[in-house]
């Protein structure tokens, strides 16, 4: 047993580890090491985080659902021990909260507001859409000069304007609100800086709420601007859920995007099997695996205990704060057989890089859409398509709540 933690005992240990961890330099798509032995060693155990605080780390995938599938762990960012991943995401989160830091009933009843335009039948109704979008953005990488950066030539953009589309904000904004997601995702972001970035992004959406309230169209914002209407939101709240979507919904596919493309150049064997199949069920394999290899989500899923909760023998107090890794719950050996070797062909849908149970990504039929369609299309119309640059001059985004890559040239 680690001396991070002793089964049955609540005291946080002096030797606590720092968290997030350090990623080792030679394997940068890889959990940090220290999670791997912790999950072996010490899978409920205490870390520190910035603010000096030492709440429980969960690393075992079967605890992982077990928690997150708990009534009696709680996602409410207001409780005194949430573990905040840093002062700027704290400040935003007192600032602006949405359904995802809520528990039921009121998490469920706001989710539901968002929850069709969401569905598997209306984001397959948008394929047709999204093929066109990846389609004429690839049309402009042929024409364009080599190398050229991915991530702004082509990964921000797909999943930008898809959101802005779903949700009708115009893409001519994308600048605006990419830059100040960009602020409102890094751990360094301090809290003057987290205040203002929230400030400007919620002004912004309440203006077009009301835009929508005025002139409604067929789009989601539309849709919240009907329950600021109807009495069943107010409008800051459609502002503040607008805010988690227009966010959520570009960041995160984004660097799934051009991670998911340096992973597969890193591993040509997989990347020839994906490139030179048509079949829609290898390509929608291919996805759940790079999620599952990838998980961009990389600094847990936050949650404070409501009651005494006993887990692989270890006793997490109420009131205590709760990080799940789901980092390294998808490298779980006991879930995913040889699990740091990426393998399209694996059936690893029940990864927990959407999260799991009431809170898993309300999104997260559209990225896998948008996933398919991306991973389906990219490299079957440009088959030679290689980083223009070695690894070890990648720029990853360490120091990002969501893991990626800042910049990544290509060429072909």
């Amino acid at each position: 047993m680690s001396i991070l933690s002793t089964p049955g005992t609540d005291v946080p240990s002096a030797e606590a580890p720092d968290y997030p961890m350090t990623r080792a330099a030679s394997c940068p798509f890889d959990p940090p090491p220290a999670l791997r032995t912790l999950q072996a060693e010490a899978p409920v155990s205490r870390v520190r985080l910035w603010d000096g605080s030492t709440p429980w780390l969960i690393t075992r995938y079967e605890d992982q659902r077990a928690l997150l599938g708990d009534p009696r762990i709680s996602a409410d960012s207001t409780l005194p021990h949430y573990p905040h991943a840093g002062a700027g995401q704290k400040e935003r989160r007192r600032q602006s909260r949405s359904f995802i830091s809520m528990d039921d009933p009121e998490h469920a009843r706001q989710r539901r507001m968002a929850t069709a335009a969401f569905s598997i039948k209306h984001v397959e109704a948008l394929r047709p859409a999204i093929q066109k979008i990846v389609d004429d953005l690839i049309d402009e990488l042929l024409a364009g000069p080599k190398p050229v950066d991915l991530v702004q030539a082509f990964a921000l953009p797909v999943p930008s304007l898809v959101i802005c589309e779903l949700l009708g904000v115009p893409y001519a904004d994308h600048d605006f609100f990419q830059a100040n997601s960009k602020v409102l995702i890094k751990r360094t972001t301090t809290p003057e800086q987290g205040r203002a970035a929230t400030e400007r992004l919620v002004d912004y959406l309440d203006r077009l709420i009301g835009d929508k309230l005025a002139r409604p169209a067929d789009d989601l914002l539309s849709t919240l601007a009907a329950r600021v209407r109807a009495g069943e939101l107010s409008r800051r709240e459609a502002a503040d859920m607008g805010l988690l979507l227009l966010v959520a919904g570009h960041e995160t596919t984004a660097n799934m995007i051009a991670l998911g493309t340096l992973a597969l150049a890193q591993h040509p064997d997989q990347l020839a099997r994906l490139r030179e199949s048509d079949d829609p069920k290898v390509v929608a394999s291919a996805v759940e695996e790079l999620l599952r290899y990838l998980n961009i989500v990389h600094s847990g899923r936050r949650r404070v205990a409501l009651e005494d909760i006993e887990i692989s023998g270890v006793t997490i107090r109420a009131g205590e704060g709760v990080i799940v890794a789901n980092d390294i719950g998808s490298r779980d050996p006991a879930a995913f057989p040889d699990p740091d070797r990426l393998d399209i062909a694996r059936n690893a849908r029940h990864h927990v890089a959407f999260g799991f149970g009431v809170h898993q990504c309300l999104g997260q039929p559209l990225a896998r859409v948008e996933l398919q369609v991306v991973y389906g299309t990219l490299y079957r119309r440009i088959p030679t398509l290689r980083p223009a640059t070695d690894l070890d001059q990648i720029p990853f985004k360490h120091d990002g709540l969501a893991y990626g890559v800042y910049e990544l040239p290509i060429t072909w």
